[in-house]
């Protein structure tokens, strides 16, 4: 190589990874495609379509801080999708910092980016480095249509419902399972409360008659995001898949878990909840078809004396992640985001860049939105 590539993305094998690889090559960004196994890398990113024409090349590299910051040093970006992140990503972000790269991932786990806020954020800022992990559909799209509700001045409550069509990879569903041994929070009062993993609740979505299950999800990382926003003290989310048989199995899930798996010693909470993860979903999914995997991303915004609605459809929500990963380091090879140290994807990007790239690449529709002053 004359120069070192200067985005790395992690976890290539896995389905988003060859998404964000795919909108690089949109963007015409060169970058490093690495995992694990290189020869499965190198499988998966020679099927990506018009790969032929991207500036890349393919690494194996070992699960290990010292092996990563060496992959990353000369670089400037790390995507990373390997996940659950909460037990595999710690090395990673170690390693990016040691390296002096910016780091994303895709999680949606609250726990995570919890600790990531809590152990590296400092340190980040301190380099002048973004850390941004969960720069994904779930949940970016949905804070974006916050973040429009808020631009009316005196709204202080968000109520947000995020679903979609379709059904999650491999990757996701070991993270569901994962995230059901950890606490989930929601904002009141500028206060996290937690939730009961059992919660649930039928909710009316827009654009549709029939009514939808909804459940905390793990929390989501909403409330982290407007945990320290002035303009924001309560904010609480649901979210789920809208075939209501698999979300009727999900809180029949969080329920066992609750009276059978949360009792058990920690060792074996995790393995009993990776068990059946495994049984849920062990392949790989269909590339997304618009007409089927569809997303909705409402959000109700509220004060004394005032209140706003934004509900943005979508669709193929791995593909809003893929292209989400792709623009975040598109933009930072070129500039410096808008906040370092620990950020959402709107507080580092803003949240109509990112509205305009997704719109931009047929991702989704022109918001609505309703505002009653």
């Amino acid at each position: 190589m004359s120069e070192k590539k200067p985005v790395v993305v992690y976890g290539v094998s896995g389905y988003t990874g060859r998404l964000v690889c795919e909108y690089l090559r949109e963007y015409n960004v060169p970058f490093i495609a690495a995992g694990r196994d290189a020869a499965k890398v190198k499988a998966v990113v020679e099927k990506i379509p018009g790969i032929e024409t991207a500036d890349y090349e393919v690494v194996g590299v070992e699960h290990n801080v010292e092996a990563l910051t060496k992959l990353f040093r000369g670089s400037r970006v790390v995507s990373n999708m390997v996940g659950p992140f909460i037990k595999h990503g710690s090395e990673v972000v170690e390693a990016a910092l040691q390296a002096g790269c910016h780091y994303t991932d895709t999680t949606g786990e609250q726990d995570w980016v919890l600790l990531a806020q809590e152990k590296w954020g400092k340190a980040f800022a301190e380099k002048g480095l973004l850390l941004s992990p969960n720069l994904a559909q779930m949940y970016t799209t949905g804070e974006i249509a916050a973040n429009i509700c808020l631009e009316t001045p005196g709204l202080d409550t968000l109520d947000i419902l995020v679903f979609w069509k379709g059904f999650p990879t491999y990757a996701s569903t070991q993270t569901i399972f994962t995230i059901l041994k950890a606490n989930w929070y929601y904002l009141e009062q500028n206060k996290f409360v937690e939730w009961d993993v059992t919660a649930r609740a039928d909710v009316v979505v827009p654009g549709q008659h029939e009514t939808a299950i909804a459940v905390p999800w793990g929390g989501t990382a909403h409330p982290v995001w407007f945990k320290n926003d002035p303009r924001v003290s309560n904010c609480r989310v649901l979210g789920g898949v809208l075939a209501r048989p698999v979300m009727e199995g999900v809180v029949q899930t969080t329920q066992m878990v609750k009276e059978k798996i949360k009792p058990l010693p920690p060792a074996e909470q995790e393995k009993a909840l990776a068990d059946i993860a495994a049984t849920l979903q062990a392949s790989m999914p269909p590339r997304e078809n618009p007409r089927v995997n569809t997303s909705i991303d409402s959000v109700h915004a509220s004060g004394p004396l005032g209140r706003a609605h934004c509900v943005i459809h979508g669709n193929c929500n791995y593909k809003q992640t893929g292209m989400l990963q792709a623009y975040a380091a598109f933009a930072l090879l070129q500039q410096a985001p808008k906040r370092t140290g620990f950020a959402s994807g709107c507080q580092a990007f803003g949240h109509r860049e990112l509205l305009g790239q997704l719109r931009s690449f047929g991702l989704v529709s022109k918001p609505v939105l309703t505002v009653q002053d």
